[in-house]
Order: C-alpha cells, then sequence, then structure tokens
C-alpha cells in the first residue's frame, strides 16, 4: 500500500495491482483494483507500487486518466537495479511524465541486498538526480512549464491507442 499524507491532513492510499508472485505477494495479499491521481500543490500525481512498474498498460497515461508525475516506492533487489533503472526511463518517456522511483537500501531479512538507485527522471527520459547504496534526503526542483511544453511540442498522446480493463 502507498500513503500518501498531506501537511494539511489529507491521507490518500493505493494498493499495489500486481503482486509479486515470486515473493509468495498473491499468497499473503489482495490485489489493488483501482488507480489514483492525487492533486497537489498543481501536480497530478499517479502513485504506485514497486512491481506494478513491470506493466505499462495498467501505468498508461491517457486522456482520463492524466498525470504529470509518477511516484514509485519500491522494494527493488539490487540484482535486478537495470531492469529497475530502465523500467523508471521507459515510463517516463512513453507517459511524458516525470517519474519518481523510490526503492529501499540495505540487506531485508532473506540476505537479499537493495542499492537504492532512487531517481528522478524527467518526461525526456534524462535522469535529473539518482542516489545508490545510502540514505538521503533530497530535494529536486521539477518544472510544471517545462513538462506542459514538452507535452505540447511532442504531443504522442494524441496518438496512443484506447484500451480497456478488462
Amino acid at each position: 500500500r502507498f500513503v500518501f499524507v498531506c501537511p494539511d491532513g489529507a491521507i490518500f492510499t493505493y494498493d499495489k495491482k500486481h503482486l509479486f508472485r515470486m515473493g509468495e505477494e498473491h499468497n499473503q495479499f489482495s490485489s489493488g483494483t483501482q488507480q489514483i491521481i492525487i492533486d497537489y500543490k498543481g501536480f497530478k500525481i499517479l502513485p504506485t507500487v514497486c512491481y506494478d512498474i513491470r506493466f505499462p498498460v495498467w501505468l498508461r497515461r491517457t486522456k482520463k486518466i492524466n498525470y504529470d508525475m509518477m511516484i514509485v516506492v519500491a522494494n527493488w533487489p539490487e540484482r535486478r537495479a537495470e531492469h529497475w533503472k530502465t523500467l523508471l526511463q521507459a515510463r517516463a518517456i512513453e507517459n511524458q511524465s516525470y517519474v519518481i522511483g523510490v526503492n529501499r537500501i540495505g540487506n531485508d531479512g532473506n540476505g537479499i541486498y537493495h542499492a537504492g538507485d532512487s531517481s528522478v527522471i524527467n518526461a525526456k527520459g534524462e535522469i535529473i538526480f539518482q542516489q545508490t547504496h545510502q540514505s538521503f534526503a533530497k530535494t529536486v526542483n521539477i518544472n510544471l512549464d517545462e513538462l506542459t511544453t514538452w507535452r505540447n511540442t511532442f504531443p504522442v498522446i494524441e496518438d496512443a491507442d484506447s484500451f480497456t480493463f478488462e
């Protein structure tokens, strides 16, 4: 579950849609069924969790599910770090959206190491910030006008396929 808490006390939750079968999540949890868009400080934010990043159709920005920023919280192991980093960039490019990936670091209870690779990526897929192997707090400025200009200059959403979920 992704929990977004605003300074005014408003709380938003998103339940992970795609459960990680290899970790037996499907035997422990129920899958979420709905996306949410959070309006915060002028940005439309799509929260998502870990394994969901492998399923681009679920995260596809459309005219109906329109967002400026995707935030992905994760427990992604170092042994698949290249997948994590590549998928974050791919989601930014295909959705013309900022993508913020927040991943854990250190060993888990099973001896699996997590390197972090937390990132901020712009809508062109350019890495604005990335940190590996350490805890940190970081402020990164992102620009909604820059995002809007890029989308207007290269309006790929106009040619996107329409689809429905079953």
